[in-house]
């Protein structure tokens, strides 16, 4: 895999193709549906933090909290919505999670910026599941109790002898 480092150029991101799958490093910006549309009056307005350099970078669309980040739907309003005043400003990727508009991925197209996501598990793990049956508490909808099959769900072990990934 090709790793870039941010900030991205031009010529970074016209070498990308759909289905490439990256490494980025460096600094990148995360904000999602209560931000950006802030964000975007500011810049409509002229009133950015002059220390907030948007050129090139990359912006996730997540919360950071102290359990760690992880994507949320791109395709909520407040935040695709913001994705093409966001290019315009300097955005090269926008990171999530989730389809976007076709309106929205030819605009990014225009403005020579793109968007990748961080596959969620729902995302990497549908492939690898064959079945699934609600067993108990069918009132409950998606948060009853399923039994699925699967078939070689990748998983990363993250406590085992006493110690942990965090640590």
């Amino acid at each position: 895999m090709r790793t870039y480092t941010i900030p991205f150029t031009d010529k970074d991101i016209k070498e990308l193709n759909v289905g490439d799958m990256i490494y980025i490093s460096g600094y990148i910006f995360c904000g999602r549906d209560a931000v950006l549309p802030t964000l975007i009056k500011e810049i409509e307005a002229g009133v950015l933090n002059s220390a907030i350099d948007l050129t090139g970078s990359v912006i996730f669309h997540t919360a950071v909290s102290p359990a760690g980040v992880g994507p949320t739907s791109s395709n909520k309003l407040e935040i695709e919505s913001s994705m093409l005043p966001l290019s315009d400003a300097g955005i090269k990727m926008h990171l999530g999670k989730g389809k976007l508009k076709d309106e929205t991925i030819r605009g990014l197209a225009e403005r020579n910026a793109v968007y990748a996501i961080i596959p969620p598990v729902t995302a990497l793990l549908e492939s690898k599941t064959s079945e699934r049956h609600c067993v108990a508490h069918e009132e409950l909808g998606m948060e009853a109790l399923y039994q699925v099959k699967v078939n070689q769900y990748p998983v990363i072990i993250a406590g085992a002898k006493g110690r942990s990934i965090y640590e």
